[in-house]
């Protein structure tokens, strides 16, 4: 667990300026008003034993919280936001991106108003589809969420 890098990262991604156009950064993704960052990720876990990734994503979670516990004291505390209202929702509304997205990969987020910012950050382990990687992610967007 590399939990002060995870922090300076995502201290950073609230303060540095979103790039003009979507594409590919050093940390995962970034566009206009959004960067993902991929925290940590699994290497061969998409499509294999279902055990082996239920360990995984049981770790990551753990890093999650312990990023959530190191945030709580700057940002405040704040509960789980469960994603799958969010998915269901995307079946008969608009939910603007990154949230949609989000949902799509994760079950569950923890999330701030990043104060003085105008930026939310969002720490959420991406466990969704098993055929693809678990990732531990951090979003900072200035999109509220819905």
């Amino acid at each position: 667990m590399d939990i002060a890098r995870h922090l300076a990262l995502i201290d950073e991604l609230c303060f540095r300026p979103f790039p003009a156009e979507h594409g590919p950064s050093a940390e995962g993704a970034a566009g206009p008003g959004c960067f993902w960052a991929v925290l940590k990720s699994s290497h061969g876990l998409g499509g294999r034993d279902p055990a082996e990734r239920a360990v995984t994503v049981e770790q990551y979670e753990k890093e999650r919280d312990a990023l959530c516990e190191r945030l709580a004291p700057r940002w405040g505390s704040t509960a789980p936001w469960n994603l799958q209202t969010v998915l269901l929702r995307t079946e008969r509304e608009e939910i603007p991106e990154p949230w949609a997205a989000l949902s799509a990969h994760a079950r569950v987020a923890y999330l701030w108003e990043v104060e003085g910012t105008g930026r939310w950050a969002a720490v959420a382990v991406a466990d969704r589809d098993g055929a693809d990687e678990v990732r531990l992610l951090a979003v900072v967007t200035e999109e509220a969420p819905p």
